[in-house]
């Protein structure tokens, strides 16, 4: 949204915790990029109801809202006029924030998305001061995780199937943590003899850059700088399409982790062309996958899938890796509230969840704690 307000006419700063600087240089432009793309084709092709459809934001847009960004650091206090701001870290991925606002005598904080007390990678969101207001985010407010042991196990299960069936295995992968704590896990359990050795392509220049971003922010997480060195360096990094191309003519076990998550674009679909027609393949989603997407088709058990146009034959073996979400569940998210300062009875709004997730984790933290609790209502108004 930066480059949209920056497209009509904001100049104001920008504030963001020096790694989601980062993040949005990497993401930003890349996001620009492929809405020209997508535009120019939709013209072309005339699938658009605009005569000349537009990007909300192109590459040159991005750029040049990144000279708005003012990197901070956590507990850094900084002002907006007679507002005061403090980010602390919320642990969900790297830089991610909790905002707390002081004005006027009062202090109101925005959780952002929370993070898990026991993430492999990143370290527990920390506890909240005392607040006169907490929006708080609901996003698994109706769910519980399994937990991440589970998951190491299941990847492992997965891996030596594939290997023992002497198929590739295919991860469709986001390019942001969850591809990170992939090459991670992975070199993890060849080291510990857990899964046969073989090579792990990382194929997908934005999750390469971001793993740079882990790399040089390591004291942000739970890896040392030693152990993303070797993390990193063990997997082989295909940046440029002739790289990527050079892959898909090699046969035996290998690894492939390539964009997008949900199977929408991206590299993992020229995989998907050479890889889906053979029974000894595996595709392996590691995360949620919308409705209506390819990924949530795949794992309903469809026998074709429509890639560029054409029909293919789905013969490998689709599975689901559960356990590795970044967002805390419900009952993550109460054990985090007890270690903070909140008083009973302090009001709490919840947002950024499903309606049945803002209704059962209210209906919850109402028969579980003290606190005043209401689901927010859109563009609402919420006076101290």
């Amino acid at each position: 949204f930066v480059p949209v307000l920056y497209k009509a006419g904001f100049r104001g700063p920008v504030f963001a915790h020096h790694a989601t600087s980062g993040l949005c240089d990497i993401l930003l432009a890349d996001s620009g990029r492929i809405q020209e793309e997508d535009a120019k084709y939709l013209g072309k092709h005339k699938l658009s109801r605009h005569e000349k459809p537009e990007p909300l934001y192109d590459e040159a847009t991005a750029k040049s809202a990144m000279k708005l960004f003012q990197g901070v650091e956590f507990h850094q206090q900084f002002e907006i006029g007679d507002i005061k701001v403090t980010l602390q870290p919320a642990g969900h991925i790297l830089g991610a924030s909790s905002v707390i606002i002081e004005a006027e005598g009062k202090k109101v904080g925005f959780s952002g998305d929370v993070g898990r007390p026991q993430d492999i990678m990143m370290y527990p969101p920390e506890p909240l001061p005392d607040l006169d207001l907490l929006l708080l985010e609901s996003t698994y407010g109706d769910r519980l995780h399994k937990e991440t042991e589970d998951a190491e196990e299941q990847l492992a299960a997965v891996v030596k199937e594939t290997s023992e069936a002497g198929g590739v295995l295919l991860i469709p992968s986001f390019s942001v943590g969850r591809a990170q704590l992939l090459q991670h896990l992975l070199v993890k359990l060849m080291e510990e003899g857990r899964i046969p050795r073989q090579t792990i392509y990382l194929d997908s220049p934005m999750a390469i850059n971001v793993s740079g971003l882990y790399q040089r922010f390591h004291q942000l997480h739970r890896l040392s700088d030693s152990d993303c060195a070797r993390t990193f360096g063990t997997v082989e990094y295909t940046r440029s399409v002739d790289e990527s191309k050079a892959i898909a003519s090699q046969s035996g076990p290998h690894i492939i982790i390539a964009g997008s998550g949900m199977a929408t674009g991206g590299r993992i679909l020229h995989h998907f062309k050479r890889w889906l027609g053979d029974h000894r393949a595996t595709v392996l989603f590691s995360g949620h996958q919308a409705g209506g997407t390819r990924g949530a088709k795949m794992l309903q058990g469809v026998e074709s899938i429509k890639l560029h146009g054409q029909w293919l034959p789905v013969k490998a073996r689709i599975r689901s890796l559960e356990g590795l979400s970044g967002h805390a569940d419900y009952q993550e998210i109460l054990d985090w509230l007890a270690q903070s300062e909140l008083k009973p009875n302090t009001p709490i709004q919840l947002v950024h969840g499903e309606l049945d997730a803002l209704e059962a984790f209210r209906d919850c933290l109402m028969q579980r704690t003290s606190y005043d609790v209401e689901v927010a209502d859109y563009q609402g108004v919420y006076h101290l």
